[in-house]
């Protein structure tokens, strides 16, 4: 099967020969992959920093959209021609940016009807993280003042969405190209990050007494959230850079977690329109190393999806 991947840690990504998926064990289902999600964590996994559990030679990716084309004895939720989303970790056999995965069916989700392939594979992986940071580690609720650092992301307008369907009063930093649209997802006002005064711009909208709590989605940047965290609040920063602990904020480092239930949930979401993602550009398979430098880079102002 030809994938793109790596044939060693750190090597450079380029279309690779693999075996065929192997026979389905009772428990797992057979995808022929429609679209796949490409972002800066696919790095991380090139670079040997996150163990999906598979190893090179490997075809990258660990999240995507298509339809079911066999299913294990054991599977009863899932038929031949579903189509479905998956964040499959660990990997079973390869990585999804493949002609065909092999997953575990109790990782899959309905594909939102009217949602394109493409926003649907890139759909999973941020839209899990923000519901773990927001329900599980921060436990955001009603009443909440919630601050989300680097809102202009995909995660981060997730997270915006998320925290205003939860009933929070949501405050955003996003670039100045970004402050519209962070608005319209349901921030009450976006700051510009680039102003190195923006937490104290927080603090001045919430009477000096900060917000409850905050998540942390841009690079290096839980260092200035906290500086906007109420004496007592919580801080979750999604970009493995957790500051000291000051004021008795509880901090935490959030990494996502696979959750099958969890993703079904979201893409009800999705499909009801209560969450929208946007891709900003789609390569095909041969171009993925094209794909994962944009994706890295920061610049594209979407998702970035390949297409099979």
């Amino acid at each position: 099967m030809r994938v793109a991947g790596i044939q060693e840690t750190g090597g450079e990504v380029k279309l690779i020969d693999v075996p065929d998926p192997r026979p389905l064990a009772e428990d797992e289902v057979l995808i022929q992959v429609k679209a796949a999600g490409v972002a800066d964590w696919d790095e991380i996994v090139r670079t040997g920093g996150w163990d999906v559990g598979c190893s090179p030679p490997m075809a990258l990716g660990v999240e995507a959209a298509g339809t079911v084309a066999a299913v294990g004895r054991e599977v009863t939720d899932s038929a031949v021609g579903d189509e479905v989303i998956t964040h499959p970790l660990p990997l079973r056999d390869q990585g999804t940016w493949a002609p065909e995965l092999i997953a575990p069916a109790t990782l899959l989700a309905p594909k939102p009807a009217g949602v394109s392939w493409e926003a649907a594979a890139v759909f999973p992986v941020p839209a899990l993280t923000a519901e773990q940071v927001l329900g599980e580690t921060l436990e955001v609720k009603a009443g909440d003042r919630l601050l989300v650092n680097g809102a202009g992301g995909v995660t981060g307008g997730l997270l915006v969405q998320l925290g205003a369907l939860r009933g929070a009063e949501v405050l955003a930093t996003a670039g100045p190209r970004s402050h519209e649209r962070v608005t319209a997802l349901g921030a009450r006002q976006a700051f510009d990050y680039h102003d190195e005064h923006w937490p104290e711009r927080v603090l001045a909208i919430t009477e000096r007494s900060g917000v409850s709590a905050a998540v942390n989605a841009a690079p290096g940047g839980a260092a200035d959230a906290i500086r906007a965290v109420a004496d007592g609040g919580r801080l979750a920063t999604i970009t493995s850079d957790p500051p000291g602990e000051e004021r008795g904020i509880t901090v935490s480092s959030v990494y996502v977690r696979p959750d099958g239930h969890q993703l079904r949930r979201l893409a009800q979401l999705l499909a009801n329109r209560q969450l929208e993602i946007s891709v900003a550009i789609t390569y095909g398979l041969r171009d993925a190393a094209e794909a994962l430098s944009t994706a890295v880079s920061g610049r594209p102002g979407g998702a970035v999806a390949l297409t099979l």
